[in-house]
């Protein structure tokens, strides 16, 4: 007996039909790239930009994420097809522990940018929704240096920000894909420009040439005089005229800041004080040069910080003042005038690292006798003696650190 087929009934033709048309609108599957160890490095090294979503599966908030990212991923692909130029990425932190402390996250989800393998300062903090992702990536790649076309511009650039300016036979060139490499990493930092052909011809008398025009009128420019070919050369010397070694920290970038993940060393002066800054850099490039990339140095305006200054017992009216935030205390430079005595500042950074600043928070200055784990349980601030590095503080202000702060001040 032969079996027909029945012919489809009316609602069948329907579902089929909107299943069609809902298949023809969908989006192609998301492009998340999976990083784990054995691919991390060899992924994010080979993309221009790379947007990475660490996450951990138990997070609400990252099971919230998931979809709005890959729709992002999704439209972004179509706008960029090349997948060297912007990447998607995703790290599932309870399985790769160890890459989540590598790059030092404490939240979940978060979003870090990725430029050719090297980590951005600023997080994506921006709407988690599709629309502001997919414009995020957009901002992204757009051309971060200006092309000059007449000297005259060179001589009009704004004096009030960093500028770097490249001066290049040719825009195709091993030596400006280098520059421009460079000037994604950092255009966050500085104001890229680039003169070609005949109008960077007079700044091109022994070759392609590299200046930086540092903040105020009569600032003389400094030329790069390393390989334009050698990307670590050329970025070394850009990051060191674009980040400045001393960095004022504001409630608004105090975060930002607080995810390079290592402690502050802080100058809190009157803004007008100008001589107590420069006399705090100078200390910095003197004593501790060699510091730098183990602890952050800062300075904050007292005014603003009156409350966190309060913490450690101090107003306005004793600016300036040197302490050190190390994310669970914060530590306080004996006197301001002993900034200049030769290794005073650098033992004071020296004991943080060695724990004798947290050893004397709990337990007073090292003594001989001391009972190591000893922890002080008295709800008084107690008096620090005059050789301590430090003022001590009372169990309520353990947790201190520079952006608590009242809820007026948000």
């Amino acid at each position: 007996m032969k079996l027909l087929a029945a012919p489809p009934s009316l609602d069948t033709y329907f579902v089929t039909v909107i299943l069609l048309v809902m298949g023809l609108s969908t989006p192609g599957q998301a492009e998340i790239t999976s990083l784990d160890t054995n691919n991390i490095d060899d992924v994010l090294n080979n993309a221009g930009v790379a947007l990475v979503n660490f996450y951990a599966d138990w997070c609400r908030f990252s099971q919230m994420l998931h979809p709005i990212f890959e729709e992002a991923s999704n439209i972004v692909r179509e706008e960029f097809p090349d997948t060297k130029q912007v990447v998607f990425a995703r790290v599932d932190c309870d399985q790769h522990s160890d890459i989540a402390q590598r790059y030092r996250i404490t939240k979940y989800p978060t979003l870090k940018l990725f430029r050719n393998g090297m980590m951005m300062k600023r997080e994506y903090r921006g709407q988690r929704s599709v629309v502001a992702i997919a414009d995020f990536i957009r901002q992204q790649k757009v051309d971060p240096v200006k092309e000059l076309h007449s000297m005259e511009e060179v001589n009009a650039v704004d004096r009030s920000k960093r500028n770097i300016i490249g001066y290049f036979e040719k825009k195709d060139s091993d030596n400006y894909h280098t520059y421009e490499k460079v000037a994604n990493i950092l255009r966050d930092d500085c104001t890229f420009l680039a003169a070609f052909g005949a109008v960077s011809e007079s700044e091109r008398f022994s070759g392609d040439n590299v200046i930086y025009k540092p903040l105020g009128e009569n600032v003389p420019d400094m030329v790069y005089l390393g390989s334009l070919t050698n990307f670590d050369l050329t970025y070394a010397w850009a990051q060191d005229k674009c980040v400045p070694l001393v960095r004022e920290i504001t409630f608004e970038n105090g975060e930002e800041l607080t995810e390079e993940g290592i402690p502050f060393l802080i100058l809190f002066h009157i803004k007008e004080d100008t001589d107590s800054l420069e006399k705090f850099q100078q200390e910095v490039a003197r004593q501790l040069i060699s510091e730098k990339g183990s602890i952050n140095f800062l300075h904050a305006d007292c005014d603003k910080f009156r409350h966190p200054l309060l913490h450690i017992q101090k107003t306005p009216a004793d600016c300036p003042v040197i302490a050190i935030d190390s994310f669970r205390h914060m530590y306080v430079f004996p006197d301001f005038k002993d900034l200049d005595t030769p290794g005073k500042l650098r033992q004071f950074v020296l004991d943080l690292h060695s724990g004798k600043l947290h050893r004397e928070f709990h337990h007073g200055p090292d003594p001989t006798d001391s009972t190591p784990g000893q922890e002080e349980t008295g709800g008084e601030v107690a008096s620090s003696p005059p050789e301590s590095s430090f003022k001590k503080l009372g169990p309520s202000e353990t947790r201190y650190t520079i952006l608590t702060r009242d809820r007026d001040e948000l």
